[in-house]
């Protein structure tokens, strides 16, 4: 019964303030939008990094009259090597055989003409942490350099590029969002203050008459609550719409690689009506608190 008349209320509320409602439905609705998009394409720029991460790799080169056995003493020191990612991916061993094939197919005007096989075998390394990639070059360099090895290639510049741009990258989404979640907020929190200080007599009424605290904040906690779940939704909405009509052609003209995805719509789309719920709770209730002096 008295849900009822709390919800009764919040909508009589909602009516009467029309205008004060619809700009924070539109507020969250905004703010609701732009975090999706920040999610969208957030989660998709740290997939990109990560397909990156994925691939830096340090390649063993071995001398040409490497032998067997010292091939086997590497491929025993990377098993146990800390830094080297763990399971059969963790490193591959190319013969002289596949790196020229694979020379052949990066540059088959400059192999054309070989009479011999000049090209080593290898050992391309995947660290088990991009960030270690310096450490793994380390173990195998200078004096922990193993016997018939000739040469250790990590791309350092490459290497060290792509993990500074996907840091970068990590700490914008984070500091975005950040950024309009308190905005969201606060613009909440001002709608609901003036929609308290319009009702003030009202509510300086219903306290004369013996309303408790709680039967006086419900509507408004009802009315923010309200607001940032049908600004949520409507923000979905378009996002929906923006799906359909505006990514396969985004998608259409880049090729960011295989294994390359934002996070799945319906959980994006659970995020932002969760997020607005909150939202709206928290910027009600903090409005309340600070400024219904009940």
């Amino acid at each position: 019964m008295r849900l009822r008349v709390l919800t009764s209320e919040a909508w009589r509320s909602l009516a009467s303030n029309l205008s004060t409602t619809l700009a924070s439905a539109m507020t969250v609705l905004i703010a609701m939008f732009l975090l999706g998009l920040f999610i969208a394409f957030g989660t998709l720029a740290r997939s990109w990094s990560n397909h990156l991460k994925d691939e830096l790799v340090v390649n063993v080169y071995f001398n040409l009259d490497a032998s067997q056995q010292q091939k086997n003493a590497v491929a025993a020191l990377l098993e146990h090597d800390p830094y080297v990612k763990k399971g059969p991916s963790g490193f591959t061993y190319i013969d002289q055989a596949q790196a020229l094939q694979i020379m052949q197919q990066r540059q088959p005007d400059l192999t054309k003409a070989l009479t011999s096989n000049p090209f080593p075998a290898s050992f391309k390394v995947s660290p088990d942490k991009a960030e270690n990639l310096d450490k793994l070059y380390a173990s195998l360099t200078g004096a922990n350099r193993p016997p018939g090895v000739s040469n250790v290639v990590d791309g350092k510049q490459i290497s060290h590029s792509i993990l500074d741009k996907a840091r970068a990258l990590d700490y914008s989404f984070a500091a975005l969002t950040v950024v309009l979640l308190v905005a969201s907020t606060m613009l909440i929190a001002n709608t609901i203050r003036l929609s308290i200080f319009s009702r003030r007599r009202e509510i300086e009424v219903m306290k004369l008459v013996g309303a408790t605290n709680w039967f006086v904040r419900g509507p408004f906690m009802l009315e923010g609550v309200f607001c940032g779940i049908s600004g949520a939704l409507l923000a979905i909405l378009l996002l929906i719409v923006g799906k359909v009509i505006v990514l396969p052609h985004v998608i259409g003209t880049s090729s960011l690689g295989s294994g390359v995805h934002a996070l799945a719509f319906p959980i994006t789309a659970m995020i932002l009506v969760g997020m607005g719920l909150v939202l709206g709770a928290v910027g009600s209730g903090l409005t309340i608190r600070r400024f219904l002096r009940v």
